[in-house]
């Protein structure tokens, strides 16, 4: 549609030729030839062609297959001013991934994470989770979160995924670890009409179940005497059933030495290295005051309960994308788009928990063992435990639309202005109902909480301790149970106007200025009830019973299956069931938490440079943003001393600003050898929950005496970042590519939580209760180093059957720290801070791609892998170290295409293939063993049709 400068007509050229496979010599001298044509151009046509949009781009590189892809990823890579790694689509209708998460988990820097329910849900960069991710550059969320759930934007409906890990001062501030831009299809990407429907049969070998994935796109344009106008529908739905299968030892608490009588109280909780486990060690017990009742007390440490976790569950993600552009001319273009996506889900918890943190009803001649040179017990018998199951029903949907209208006009043949009108809105709602039941007259259980790779064994046994007693057979009375649900509602207009004026003054050839408003909606409800009928010996009905089967397919020594109360059951019968336990209206009404409206302002202005240093070109952008977020709250309780019905509202109000400069610089050595620097700063504001400054109590589940309590800080500060990049990048023959980059994140104002001790008295009753409080403040710092290297190489000199043959392989090397505060935990005041590694933040990681293109077959082999890393931090109720780590985990993935004809295709894909076993451990995986996870492996096969 635009009228396109010579310069990009070369740089096509440079890329037609790399997409059509010329060797190596001719792709140097097209860009050679491009780059003689781009010095006889004025200063400002030159940058306004290497910056040029990416559909231009599209509509001139032809994206064939695997290797097509890779060449145009990097085709962007190297053209663009940013440090910016790209996923882009092989064909339309085909993302190279099952969704956009596991395509990223190829992208050099970038980490994944989290799986389950059958797929990666969590993607982090350089090893840091804050992402702000952006469809067709538009901010999105997902309901009163500041991001959006990555996994759920389907993979049918994306042309492209810019990782930006630098941003100019005209990209928005937000996210310290870098944006995830989408662009999705639209009808002036296609010369003509464009029709595509893919349909593939997805089998997941937990659940035992085979799910379809399908998807179609359709597109016009026609010319007209009012110009040409252009319509895109494309529409995507999966559905997923899963199961993921968990077992845990429990968190370590403390036992006298001479009596083996659990310490519930006295003793310091909460010790970032937990309480010393060598052989003989003693501890003084103290009062609520602090003063020690008790000295040198020998003990010790056991765990409090051991664990089993079976998920099942049917996830639905409906999603459409609809485009429609009118260019009534060759100076102006307008565009309407909606962009959907939703998300169900239905899941299943069947739960077997079982105390082990007693000694009684046990001949004192049982056996039991400790790990060597610790007093820290490795296995041992409980007698007469209490155990129980629980069906846990959940369900959620989210709904989340964004309707954007914009224009570009080209003024004047300088001056380029747009404008867009975007309003978002997303609905999060969650319903949950569980049921417990008490087995009666189990004997014993027998336990080693590490038998082997982190993997526990236990078993309930009768009195010699060998015979084994099955669970199905036992009584089980109903407990508690719990009903609980919310309502989360997200909303924002946004408005941006960007101007671009191509200048020639010196050495600057660009100039762009812009101002962006946006207003934020956040309202939350919630509500939750909880009964227990342990007391009344009520038998667990059999209308309601189920036994799960064949639980961690033997992978450990424990429980394969027990009585549990159908969450599906449950949900059918919830009202008979409430009505037993006497729930009425009032408790399953929601009630509102938070209502926030936020208003964030912004304006930027930037300029671009071009000039020769030392015989070499030198070009960039420098610019400046300034940004200004002004938030105001209404929080609500749900416990008034008058009426807890009757919530009451307390309001708060932030306000931050900040001037963020950004400077990015590329030195040319070559055509072809590149250098970038780096100068910028980002921020990341708190989220809306972390300001309600309402305390929540909650009594512990596993009866220990200490609860724990949390609430926020409507004074928290957005964390700040200074980032620096240093990047050398070589591009050499068709798409081949040899890259890394040195980085550094200096972060200032972590939220991390204070600890203290307090009491308690719920509103209608009479004890109090002691809870440990946490409260985040802005009281952490943080710095994160790192190299990463990468290449993409395809050779050309292998024999005529191995054409098409090449590798894409990156590592990431991480270098992080930590300030974590330590507090008093009496007063909550902080007294100092240890040092350890940032949360999320593995030191290694790498991935690496054997890829296949040969005639009308794509197919590729692809691992990945990342090192140990601190997950999260657990509750500071318990003698174990507080940190949690997971141990290294790796994916191997395989993908295969067959075009069959010119229009059909068939794939192949196998996810997961190693059936890795996830674990996780605090501090010390040998001692301190903690969860293991069994996901599933998937198998897709699928066709493709285009016309």
């Amino acid at each position: 549609m635009f009228e396109k400068t010579k310069l990009s007509a070369a740089m096509a050229l440079v890329l037609a030729s790399m997409g059509s496979q010329a060797d190596t010599n001719d792709a140097q001298q097209a860009v050679a030839r491009s780059t003689s044509l781009a010095k006889q151009q004025e200063k400002g046509e030159d940058k306004k062609a290497e910056n040029s949009k990416k559909e231009d781009d599209t509509e001139v590189i032809e994206v064939t297959g695997i290797r097509g892809s890779l060449n145009k990823s990097m085709a962007i890579k190297q053209q663009s001013v940013q440090v910016v790694d790209s996923v882009v689509a092989e064909d339309i209708g085909k993302f190279p991934d099952n969704n956009l998460v596991e395509a990223l988990q190829r992208v050099t820097g970038v980490q994944t994470t989290d799986r389950g329910g059958g797929e990666v849900s969590t993607v982090t960069i350089r090893g840091l989770t804050d992402v702000t991710t952006t469809v067709n550059g538009r901010r999105i969320f997902t309901s009163t979160g500041r991001q959006v759930a990555v996994a759920d934007i389907p993979a049918a409906l994306l042309k492209s995924v810019d990782v930006y890990k630098t941003r100019g001062a005209h990209q928005l501030s937000s996210g310290i670890a870098g944006q995830i831009d989408i662009h999705t299809q639209r009808p002036f990407d296609f010369e003509g009409s464009k029709f595509v429907v893919a349909a593939r049969g997805v089998y997941s070998d937990q659940p035992d179940k085979t799910d379809p994935v399908i998807s179609a796109l359709a597109s016009d344009r026609w010319s007209t005497n009012a110009g040409d106008f252009g319509a895109l529908i494309n529409l995507s739905y999966a559905r997923t059933h899963y199961r993921d299968q968990n077992v845990t030892p429990g968190a370590v608490v403390p036992f006298r030495a001479d009596n083996l009588e659990r310490l519930f109280s006295g003793w310091p909780q909460g010790l970032d290295n937990g309480l010393p486990n060598a052989a003989g060690s003693t501890m003084d017990l103290t009062d609520g005051d602090g003063n020690v009742t008790e000295a040198d007390v020998p003990y010790v440490l056991s765990r409090d309960a051991i664990f089993e976790n079976d998920l099942n569950g049917k996830r639905e993600r409906p999603a459409f994308n609809l485009s429609l552009q009118w260019a009534p001319n060759d100076s102006s273009q307008y565009l309407f788009e909606v962009f959907y996506n939703g998300y169900r889900n239905e899941s299943f918890n069947s739960m077997l928990f079982s105390y082990v943190d007693w000694w009684g009803d046990l001949d004192p001649d049982a056996p039991i063992t400790y790990y060597p040179g610790t007093n820290v017990v490795k296995s041992r018998i409980v007698g007469s435990p209490a155990v129980w199951s629980s069906g846990d029903y959940s369900k959620s949907k989210t709904d989340s639309y964004v309707y954007a209208l914009g224009g570009d006009w080209d003024l004047t043949p300088a001056l380029k202005v747009k404008s867009e009108l975007v309003y978002q809105t997303s609905t999060y709602k969650t319903d949950f109902i569980a049921l417990r039941a008490n087995a009666v007259g189990v004997p014993n259980v027998a336990v080693d909480f590490n038998a082997g790779s982190g993997l526990p064994s236990w078993q309930f046994v009768e009195d010699d301790y060998s015979t084994q007693v099955d669970l199905t057979s036992l009584d089980w009375n109903l407990a508690q149970m719990y009903d609980n649900g919310g309502k989360d509602e997200g909303n924002s207009i946004a408005w941006t106007l960007d101007g671009d004026y191509l200048l020639d003054v010196g050495i600057f050839n660009r100039l762009k200025a812009g101002v962006r408003f946006e207003r934020r909606g956040a309202k939350s409800k919630a509500r939750g009830v909880d009964g227990d009928l342990s007391a009344s010996n009520i038998a667990l009905n059999d209308d309601i019973t189920y036994v799960n089967p064949s639980f961690f397919d033997g992978e450990a020594d424990v429980p394969s299956g027990w009585v549990v109360a159908n969450g599906y059951t449950l949900h059918d019968q919830e009202s008979y069931y409430r009505s037993l336990y006497g729930f009425d209206d009032s408790d399953l009404t929601l009630k509102k938490t938070f209502d926030v409206t936020e208003k964030d302002y912004a304006a930027y202005i930037e300029t671009d440079f071009d000039t020769d240093l030392f015989g070499h070109r030198v070009d960039g952008e420098m610019g400046l943003r300034y940004t200004r977020a002004s938030t105001d709250m209404t929080f609500y309780s749900y416990l008034s001393d008058t009426d807890p019905l009757l919530a009451t509202p307390q309001d708060a109000s932030n306000s931050n600003s900040k001037l963020l400069p950004s400077f990015i610089g590329r030195f040319y050595f070559t055509d072809n050898l590149m250098a970038r620097f780096a100068y910028t700063q980002t921020l990341r504001r708190p989220e809306f929950s972390q300001l309600n400054p309402y305390i929540t109590y909650t009594k512990d589940l596993t009866g220990n005496q200490v609860g724990t309590a949390a609430g926020g800080n409507p004074n928290l500060k957005p964390v700040e970042s200074k980032n620096y990049d240093l990047s050398l990048e070589w591009y050499f023959g068709e798409g081949n590519a040899l890259y890394g980059t040195y980085f550094r994140r200096d972060i200032e104002g972590f939220v991390y939580d204070s600890l203290r001790k307090v009491t308690y008295t719920m509103p209608g009753e009479s004890d109090s209760y002691d809870y440990i409080l946490s409260l985040p403040d802005n009281a952490s710092n943080g710095k994160l180093e790192g190299v990463e290297i990468g290449t993409v190489y395809f050779p050309n000199y292998l024999p005529a059957w191995l054409d098409g043959l090449g590798i894409q392989a990156s590592g990431t090397f991480l270098d992080s720290s930590q300030d974590v505060p330590q507090y008093d935990s009496t007063t909550g005041e902080k007294t100092g801070s240890i040092s350890r590694d940032m949360f999320g933040v593995s030191k290694t990681s790498y991935s690496a791609a054997l890829i296949y293109q040969h005639g009308p077959m794509d197919a590729r082999l692809s691992y990945v892998w990342r090192d140990k890393w601190l997950n999260s931090y657990e509750a500071a109720l318990f003698a174990n170290p507080r940190g949690i780590y997971r141990r290294p985990e790796q994916s191997l993935d395989f993908q295969l295409s067959y075009n069959v004809t010119d229009n059909l295709m068939v794939t192949f894909d196998a996810t997961n293939l190693t059936k890795e076993i996830y674990k996780a451990y605090y501090q010390d995986q040998d001692i301190y063993n903690f969860s293991n996870s069994l996901y599933s492996r998937t198998f897709a096969l699928g066709v493709r049709y285009s016309l």
